[in-house]
């Protein structure tokens, strides 16, 4: 298993991109200026992006992996990876998510907790409404686990 920083042509993974959020102008917003990581095992199996947002905060903007990989510990692995890559370099890992029972035990389980949210964040920012597990996701939730 192998974890490396893509530099250029981050748009060749959006069938990646788009199973974490599933539209593209809002993945535009922070692509760019953000740090892509792939997690490669006998092909790329997760990805993940990360953004410095000041005062010490890191925030993974999108995590996803290949669906028929998912459970299989390559999602934790990205997680341990950014948090050994970015102790001392920042204070707080953050990531903001749909109130899911997919995404919200997943976090938790990799040592996040919660820290606050925005309401109607998805209602209002996305240009249809986004399900996951049968429930709309409607409110931002941030987690938060320190570095």
């Amino acid at each position: 298993m192998e974890i490396r920083e893509i530099r250029e042509n981050k748009k060749q993974y959006i069938s990646l991109l788009l199973l974490a959020d599933e539209q593209e102008d809002m993945i535009d917003r922070y692509l760019e200026k953000g740090t892509m990581y792939v997690l490669d095992d006998g092909g790329v199996k997760a990805e993940c992006v990360v953004t410095g947002e000041g005062g010490g905060i890191l925030e993974l903007k999108n995590l996803a992996v290949n669906p028929e990989c998912q459970r299989k510990g390559y999602g934790k692995a990205l997680i341990d990876f950014l948090v050994a890559r970015y102790s001392g370099e920042y204070a707080v890992l953050q990531v903001g998510t749909g109130d899911s029972p997919l995404t919200v035990p997943f976090y938790e389980r990799c040592g996040f907790t919660r820290s606050h949210s925005i309401p109607n964040f998805f209602t209002e920012h996305y240009d249809h409404p986004i399900f996951e597990c049968g429930v709309q996701l409607v409110d931002m939730v941030y987690f938060r686990r320190n570095l």
